[in-house]
Formats: C-alpha cells, sequence, structure tokens
C-alpha cells in the first residue's frame, strides 16, 4: 500500500489554489488501500478536487461485484466508526463509464446514489456538506445535488476516508486518483 508524494498541481478548476497541493492516492494491484494518516475532522463541508485517470477502468473478476461502489473521500460522524456513520463519495467503473456515486451510512444502514457520470482525464470539484438531518453531494457542473439522511445535527466530528477499492474486491491493477483538498 502506497502514497505518492504530494505534488503541486494547477487545475482548470477556479477554487484551486497553488497553495494546496494536488496527491495522488495509490491503490496497489491486490490491494484495497493506500497507506494513509489517520486525520480527525470538525468541519461541516469536505470540498476537493478529483481527477480519475485510465487506471479507473477495470473489469471485476466476478461479474455481480462490478457494480460495487468504490469509496473516494468523506468523513465519519458524530465521532463513530464510519461503517455506523459517515458520508463520503463513491465511484465505480459501471455500464462502461466512471459512476460518481453519494455513500454513507445511517446509524449502520448504507446508503448510495448515483450523482453523475465523470470524463477521465478531468478535474472536477466535489462538495459534500454535512447539514441539519442531511448529506448534500454536489459536483461542479451540475445543476442539481444528491441529499442522504444523516443521524443528526451539527457540526461533523469525526475522522478522514480515503480512497478504498472494494467491497470484497481487491483493486485488478495499479489504481491513481488525483485528489486536492479545497479550503
Amino acid at each position: 500500500m502506497v502514497i505518492e508524494l504530494p505534488e503541486k498541481t494547477t487545475s482548470s478548476t477556479s477554487d484551486a489554489t497553488a497553495n494546496s497541493p494536488a496527491i495522488t492516492y495509490l491503490i496497489k494491484a491486490g490491494s484495497h488501500e493506500t497507506t494513509n494518516p489517520f486525520k480527525l475532522l470538525r468541519k461541516s463541508q469536505v470540498r476537493f478536487v478529483v481527477t480519475f485517470d485510465s487506471s479507473a477502468v477495470y473489469r471485476s473478476k466476478d461479474t455481480d461485484n462490478q457494480a460495487d461502489i468504490n469509496k473516494l473521500y468523506g468523513m465519519s460522524d458524530f465521532n463513530t466508526f464510519h461503517q455506523t456513520n459517515s458520508a463520503r463519495f463513491g465511484w465505480r467503473w459501471y455500464n462502461n463509464r466512471l459512476e460518481l456515486m453519494a455513500y454513507s451510512y445511517k446509524n449502520g444502514v448504507n446508503s448510495s446514489d448515483f450523482i453523475t457520470a465523470l470524463e477521465l482525464n478531468k478535474p472536477y470539484t466535489c462538495t459534500l456538506t454535512l447539514s441539519d438531518q442531511k448529506y448534500i453531494y454536489q459536483v461542479e457542473g451540475q445543476t442539481t445535488s444528491v441529499e442522504q439522511s444523516r443521524r443528526g445535527s451539527g457540526i461533523a466530528s469525526g475522522y478522514q476516508l480515503y480512497p478504498y477499492f472494494g467491497g470484497d474486491e481487491t483493486a485488478p491493477h495499479d489504481v491513481r486518483i488525483k485528489i486536492q483538498e479545497l479550503p
């Protein structure tokens, strides 16, 4: 499990700043995740720019797993384990396209919803707002947002959630995802 060193990048997204480096997360073939630092968060919004390259195209060994949602970025909530309360963006290569998903847990019950299809090698600004009684997922250029139910209200307290490949299958080849955090 490897995390590549941060690199300074320039994004076509107006929100990107020269002071916030992009990190290319590398999920090695046969692994689920990268090596990530444990990071506590207390905030009401998670914003970042993501760029997927052709390594996001894959075929599951078991065709039933192709619809599984890989995890992208977000946070746990209410100081609980992420499979109890959390919200994050997810992604998958499904129906011959890269799909961005809303993915959350509320009191241990998982929810997922399609947000939009993305183009490879194009940066997208993603915003996750942790609001009163709901999580709101927005993607730059989309006129609508996706909402999922949240356990309660107030500023979210928890830990950072990083890229993760799978459900029950590991990455079939190296997968690279570039993420630049935004204020």
